[in-house]
């Protein structure tokens, strides 16, 4: 049996090596299945997640936004009024309240913050500028460290946003929600709502009591959705992104596809092709579980190089997106990548499957005769 078993290795060897060509396209279509596997989990779980730690990083203990609002303050326009800032800063415990307005900038899709800078500094404990300073001027923006990066900007600068000329006043460390901010006033102006926000942020004196300032706050408010901070951020998953879910399950069903029929095709040429090979191996005793043993193991084989193929071609894209792009957050991780391998692997093995039965069940005289 140990020849046997030496057999069938030297013969999946040798025709991974006899045809070069085919082996090559399908361990390419597996590098690329898992390879769009990774990319695709990891641009969206990235992107959500870069989302959460900026949200975080405002430093906000409740959260005051309106009830019918998305999760993304800028899809829900700016309908609060000012005037509540007032009544917030008047409740016990409550030490800070930061209004910002939010606009997405036209097709850039970034998200532009209005902020009084004294409030918002009050509840995130300030910007950490890295280049010049603070806006002074309703014409003045600042931008995190990314997005100059990712635009080529340098303080005092002029950049255009909302359709309207602004002077880059400072570059700040990122991590303060959006990458982009400019006057509360002045965005309210530039989008037509005058003295409104889009959400509060309200630091508290005892940062464990958010769940009790809540329960206050909503008697006081209601018709508005009111969140501790905490609560919030654990709304940022992949299952939570509209729409995201089924992208994700949709294009990893394509490289599941890919991958399947490549290796169906390849299997099954190579069946067509070494039928009085199969027809010897019969005739000498090999039994039809042995052939679909070595049927399905050069599937296994082609499956594993292109699992290794496809995991370096997703990290070096994923380098090269993110020097292209600094703003792209792609997440790759091992965990996603010991998926995507087991999804290639479940997706050749089936692909050989009937290859496989075929070639088991031929008749070993008809396959001798074949020419």
């Amino acid at each position: 049996m140990g020849i046997t078993e030496g057999m069938m290795n030297r013969m999946v060897a040798s025709n991974l090596r006899r045809r070069p060509v085919r082996s090559l396209v399908a361990i390419i279509a597996i590098a690329v299945e898992v390879a769009l596997i990774l990319l695709i989990v990891g641009l969206t779980n990235g992107m959500v997640r870069d989302n959460r730690t900026r949200m975080a990083g405002v430093g906000a203990d409740v959260v005051i936004r309106p009830s019918s609002s998305s999760m993304f303050f800028a899809l829900g326009g700016n309908t609060m009024p000012l005037k509540l800032a007032a009544l917030l800063k008047k409740q016990p415990g409550v030490t800070a309240v930061a209004p910002v307005a939010m606009q997405i900038n036209g097709k850039s899709l970034s998200t532009v913050g209005g902020i009084e800078l004294g409030s918002f500094d009050a509840v995130s404990g300030g910007f950490q500028f890295l280049h010049g300073r603070p806006f002074h001027r309703p014409d003045q923006v600042i931008v995190d460290d990314i997005y100059a990066r990712a635009h080529h900007l340098q303080a005092g600068q002029w950049l255009t946003l909302l359709g309207h000329r602004f002077q880059l006043s400072g570059i700040y460390e990122h991590g303060k929600g959006s990458r982009i901010y400019i006057s509360l006033a002045e965005l309210d102006s530039l989008v037509g709502a005058p003295e409104k926000a889009a959400v509060f942020y309200l630091k508290l004196a005892h940062p464990e009591q958010a769940q009790a300032m809540v329960d206050r706050l909503e008697k006081l408010l209601p018709g508005y959705t009111i969140q501790p901070m905490q609560q919030y951020l654990s709304l940022f998953t992949s299952a939570n992104m509209p729409g995201l879910p089924l992208f994700q399950h949709s294009m990893i069903g394509i490289g599941v596809i890919i991958g399947f029929l490549v290796i169906f095709l390849s299997m099954y040429t190579t069946i067509l092709e070494r039928t009085r090979e199969i027809g010897i191996l019969k005739s000498l005793g090999a039994s039809r579980p042995y052939i679909v043993q070595a049927i399905l193991r050069e599937g296994a084989a082609l499956a594993a190089l292109g699992i290794l193929a496809g995991w370096g071609l997703a990290w070096i894209i994923g380098a090269v997106l993110r020097h292209a792009y600094p703003a792209l957050t792609i997440e790759l991780t091992w965990g996603w990548a010991g998926r995507a391998a087991a999804i290639a692997v479940a997706g050749s093995l089936i692909g050989a499957s009937y290859p496989a039965y075929k070639a088991a069940t031929q008749d070993p005289i008809a396959a001798l005769a074949y020419e």
